[in-house]
């Protein structure tokens, strides 16, 4: 039978994509010196499974590569090597290519072929010229080498080596292992005499290989595999360790794992009996080659019984620790893929069915008598039924803030040594979720914030050692839900934000007037203005003036603002303040000469019913509101948007607002009522305007504007400066 690969090369490249991500992820915890081994463990997991994925698919080069890096891991693994810091180097390098090369055959586009055979060749490279003592290492001892005995029956249980575990005459578990392989088996990557060596480690190992399927000279396959074990292990290791020695070859064999009881361990390891070549009558058909694990075309043939090859392992399941064989290759039973397209359509029909509610719910109201009630007691339940089914839709949009936060160690890393310093990153929070058209669109600007903070923030190692502080400085991410905002903080200790100096480059563009003085606030709000920088000289990674009004204005798009919070030798933290989505909001309906305009619920502090006193004018400044111990601009909306005259001073309302982290009142006709909108951009069908964050269509059919508090806060206050 011959299946046809295609449809599992979409999900072949995802979980590719996933393993790549934690094999990085991985890596950043190595240091220099004896590897962790259940990290390197880890690492070569993931690449081993990538290698047999790419073997199977035909991806003959991505199979090769990861061929090389295997090898590597495996003397990590073994520790016959210590991990270095060109090999640390060497290994992250090697997610990059791995990850272009899967690019590169997913989109069809050749890959950087000379990139990969350099990197490939540093690779064995730095294997072939591992120190001597480590090379010229004794081997194993018995006791810890797979014994294989060719044909027949194992050697009886009553005679085994002693374990390298037990004491002399312990009773030690002894394991009955019946290896079965498919023929697929060698060309998927998978190596019998590594999952042996893997035993080998738990304990004392007895092997028999049956040769009697093996097919005359001419007959061969090289890619096949003909051989069947059996095998016994004494051990106190549990079944699930021993298990997981085959946890990539489930869905290429048949494995059975079965206790023979208990056996004493004899007080000295016995003698070998057998040497391991003895079993192997044909060294290609035991271990897979690079050639022969880069070698299968788009289709495979299964043998009688086999599992489809949708079912071979799982990418990207080298993290899932020991899990005995049955129970699925690491993928999530309850849980489906769906495309971002389809939950995106799925939003904009809830948005529609939310504005065909709010229209009903308007028309119910005219009802009238026992009808009417029951009218509006259905639309109630409709209302209930409709918001229960958006916040649903929500929380399938919702993605946790970590996706984003994950590519942030390994630029951490790279920068930090490219720049001499030592830095140290922390994250928290990152379970803390928001929408993904947010979480796509926040980014950049994180990006930009985190480069910011350890080429202008954090000092180099001596200059912070003579100020007193930690050689190496701290980089921190952090993010929580504040009311109905996600807020994301970057903070860092190092020098802080130079008041004088960023004042003194600001007066030199004229800027700033020389006899103004400005607060520390509004020092800070400098570094924003276009061009605004003041490094000395311009590098690769900062200094061009590029960059951070840009930050602000990609953050504002979203909704959103952005404070800083600085001291001089103490450090700076970036608040950005998000909003939790950009597709339905909770609003508050206002009247102004008769349009309807809507104002977000989290933006709103105070409505208040204006008296006589309430405003006052100031001279050259506009108008000014006494609002519990303080005074505030005040804005009149029908001048923004040109709607005539108004209301006398100190009649009508005057709601207070906070946007950018300023507090404003903007006077209005009328409050109408709190709904749920469905935002829809100016942008795509209009252009941007000032001061509009969108609009909605509300009850009635008519369209009324989303305010944006912030952008209408900084106009004012630009207006009061000028």
């Amino acid at each position: 039978m011959t299946i046809d690969l295609t449809q599992f090369h979409d999900s072949f490249f995802e979980e590719s994509f996933e393993a790549i991500t934690s094999m990085e992820d991985a890596l950043l915890q190595l240091t220099v010196g004896t590897p962790d081994p259940g990290t390197v463990n880890t690492i070569f997991r993931v690449a081993h499974s990538i290698k047999g994925g790419a073997a199977t698919f035909g991806f003959n080069e991505v199979a090769s590569f990861t061929h090389t890096l295997e090898t590597l891991l495996d003397e990590l693994r073994g520790q016959r090597m210590q991990v270095t810091q060109q090999i640390s180097d060497l290994l992250l390098k090697s997610v990059d290519v791995m990850r272009d090369m899967l690019r590169a055959q997913q989109s069809g586009k050749p890959a950087d072929a000379q990139a990969v055979a350099d990197l490939q060749f540093d690779l064995e490279l730095v294997v072939a010229q591992k120190p001597a003592a480590v090379a010229a290492a004794p081997a194993p001892v018995a006791s810890q080498a797979p014994q294989l005995a060719a044909g027949g029956p194992a050697a009886p249980a009553a005679a085994p080596a002693a374990v390298a575990s037990g004491g002399a005459g312990a009773a030690v578990p002894l394991w009955r292992i019946e290896f079965r392989p498919y023929l697929q088996l060698l060309a998927r990557g998978n190596d019998p005499l590594r999952m042996f060596g893997e035993l080998a480690e738990l304990g004392d190992l007895r092997v028999t290989a049956d040769v009697s399927a093996v097919p005359p000279l001419a007959e061969m396959d090289p890619e096949d595999c003909y051989l069947r074990w059996s095998l016994e292990l004494q051990t106190n290791a549990p079944r699930e360790a021993i298990a997981q020695a085959f946890d990539w070859a489930e869905g290429d064999c048949e494995l059975s794992i079965e206790p023979l009881g208990r056996v004493a361990a004899p007080a000295a390891a016995a003698p070998a009996t057998a040497a391991c070549a003895a079993a192997v009558p044909a060294p290609a058909a035991v271990a897979a080659s690079p050639a022969a694990a880069a070698a299968t075309g788009a289709a495979a043939s299964v043998a009688p019984g086999a599992k489809a090859p949708a079912e071979a392992p799982a990418v990207g399941a080298g993290a899932r620790g020991a899990e005995a064989p049955g129970k699925g290759s690491g993928s999530d039973s309850s849980s489906i893929r769906v495309s971002i397209e389809k939950i995106d359509e799925l939003m904009n029909n809830v948005g529609e069915l939310v504005i065909t509610q709010s229209m009903l719910s308007q028309l119910g109201g005219a009802f009238h008598g026992p009808q009417g009630e029951r009218l509006r007691t259905g639309l109630a339940q409709l209302e209930r039924s409709v918001r229960e089914l958006q916040e649903s839709v929500m929380r399938v949009r919702m993605v946790p803030i970590s996706f984003v936060f994950s590519r942030f160690p390994r630029m951490v890393r790279d920068l930090s040594q490219r720049l001499g310093k030592s830095v140290e990153l922390k994250m928290t929070g990152g379970e803390t979720e928001l929408d993904k058209t947010v979480l796509e669109k926040i980014g950049d600007p994180l990006v930009h914030l985190v480069r910011n903070g350890i080429d202008h923030g954090i000092e180099m190692p001596e200059v912070r050692l003579a100020r007193g502080k930690p050689e190496t400085g701290t980089l921190h991410l952090h993010a929580y839900h504040r009311g109905g905002n996600i807020t994301v903080e970057v903070s860092e200790d190092g020098a802080g934000l130079k008041r004088e100096k960023i004042l003194a480059k600001a007066r030199s563009k004229g800027l700033v007037p020389q006899d103004v003085e400005l607060t520390d606030a509004q020092v800070n709000e400098l570094i924003f203005l276009p061009g605004f920088s003041t490094a000395d000289q311009a590098t690769d990674v900062s200094g061009r003036g590029v960059g951070m009004d840009v930050v602000r204005r990609n953050i504002e798009e979203l909704g959103g603002t952005v404070e800083i919070r600085s001291e001089e030798g103490k450090g700076s933290r970036f608040i950005i303040n998000l909003p939790l989505t950009l597709a339905i909001v909770d609003g508050q309906t206002i009247s102004v000469d008769g349009e309807s305009y809507i104002v977000p619920l989290t933006a709103i502090v105070e409505s208040l019913q204006l008296r006589p006193g309430m405003i006052q004018p100031v001279v050259g400044r506009g108008e000014v509101l006494s609002f519990r111990g303080e005074y505030l601009p005040v804005l009149r909306l029908r001048e923004v948007f040109g709607r005539g005259g108004g209301p006398r001073a100190g009649s009508g309302l005057v709601m207070v607002v906070e946007g950018d982290g300023r507090r404003v009142g903007i006077c209005v006709d009328e409050l109408l009522g709190q709904q749920q909108v469905v935002v829809k951009t100016l942008e795509t069908n209009y252009q941007r305007v000032d001061g509009v964050a969108g609009a909605t269509i509300l009850g009635d059919g008519s369209v009324a504007l989303i305010l944006d508090i912030a952008g209408l806060s900084r106009r004012l206050v630009d207006r009061v400066a000028a």
